[in-house]
């Protein structure tokens, strides 16, 4: 029979997303696993490692929503409708300038 789990899956992913986000935010910050762990309630050795297993499994990032996806959607294409135009306007400013220099006039 398995032991029985002191903390629900959601205070585990929870407290590991909190952690990681505090270390994104400030990377030089201390103290950040007593800080989340008093939040939540968890023994700091506890939560230090659960976010050394997320993080060498890979599930410590931040999935990403079908709303991110569909923004970071638009947002690319939206990029690359801006690069293109600028290339555009950096070709007409090149014909432009050259319209303008005297020397190839000659």
């Amino acid at each position: 029979m398995p032991a029985q789990r002191r903390y629900s899956q959601e205070v585990i992913e929870r407290g590991v997303q909190l952690v990681l986000e505090l270390r994104e935010e400030s990377p030089k910050r201390s103290g950040v696993m007593r800080e989340v762990g008093e939040l939540l309630g968890v023994h700091p050795e506890a939560l230090r490692h659960w976010v050394r297993k997320a993080e060498a499994e890979g599930t410590g990032r931040r999935q990403i929503t079908s709303t991110d996806a569909e923004l970071i959607r638009r947002l690319e294409k939206e990029n690359a409708e801006l690069r293109r135009t600028n290339s555009v306007l950096k070709a007409a400013a090149a014909m432009f300038a050259s319209e303008l220099n005297p020397r190839s006039n000659f």
